[in-house]
């Protein structure tokens, strides 16, 4: 019956300090609630209760609702399970911003890397053969200096900041993320424009319980969060056909290349 008769604040069970101060819908907590004019409001901490009592008028509605934030989604499940398929067609439909994490991480440090990294990008190790040994040595003098200016060159492009090779660890052998490189990239998606009022639907994060206890400590909080669960079947059917044509292209590639080592020693012969 009591709970019946409490009135809530203008956020109901949302910390209204939050709300103001982040524009995030953090749920506030039995223990540091305050009473405010006749009304029963929840905050995420003590801290942000003390700062409510201060100032009050700051944090209640006046002569409009208090603005709601937009919609922030985290889409999840396994590699293959379409979640980027249906993320764009959300996103598209809400008009949200559809933020895929692998490909937002690969982004951060492609003008160096050049190229996409990890086991999804990566080429199979080409046969050694006898035969580049017998040309390389026909065009030693010809191409070493190109082969030192290009090395240099890769060289230069490969070095890396500590965050980038924390973010390429990451990708390319499934390193969990410190926290630091996290704060640079995941809170703006949440504090600044133009996430900040559009809103966002966020696919392929948090990926692990650290990941999502790292959204809680920072007071991060999605209104939705979907897991999309499918058969390993129609995750075969999805990922194994593209995986077997770039198999077949890398062996088409091999076969040229052996054929035109063929044909160029002899010609050498002649």
């Amino acid at each position: 019956l009591k709970e019946k008769k409490r009135h809530m604040g203008d956020t109901k069970h949302f910390c209204p300090v939050s709300l103001k101060e982040n524009f995030v819908l953090c749920p506030g907590l039995y223990e540091h609630a305050a009473k405010y004019r006749e009304k029963l409001y929840y905050f995420s901490t003590s801290e942000y209760r003390d700062k409510f009592l201060k100032n009050p008028e700051d944090y209640v509605a006046h002569n409009e609702p208090i603005q709601a934030p937009p919609l922030r989604m985290c889409l999840l499940g396994t590699h293959g399970a379409g979640k980027s398929t249906c993320a764009r067609q959300i996103a598209e439909k809400l008009g949200i911003f559809h933020i895929q994490f692998e490909e937002y991480l690969q982004e951060l440090i492609l003008p160096k890397t050049k190229e996409k990294v990890g086991p999804s990008f990566e080429e199979e190790p080409e046969e050694d053969d006898s035969k580049i040994a017998v040309l390389a040595e026909e065009l030693k003098d010809f191409s070493q200096s190109i082969t030192e200016t290009e090395t240099e060159k890769t060289e230069q492009e490969v070095e890396l900041t500590k965050e980038e090779e924390a973010i390429k660890a990451n990708l390319v052998d499934n390193e969990a993320l410190p926290a630091e490189v996290l704060d640079s990239i995941v809170p703006d998606w949440w504090r600044k424009e133009p996430f900040r009022s559009t809103g966002f639907i966020l696919d392929g994060f948090p990926r692990t319980v650290d990941e999502a206890q790292y959204l809680s400590e920072r007071g991060l909080y999605p209104d939705v969060a979907v897991f999309i669960e499918v058969e390993d079947s129609d995750i075969l059917d999805r990922l194994f056909p593209p995986r077997l044509q770039k198999w077949k292209e890398r062996q088409h590639k091999k076969m040229e290349k052996k054929k035109k080592l063929k044909d160029l020693k002899a010609k050498m012969r002649v």
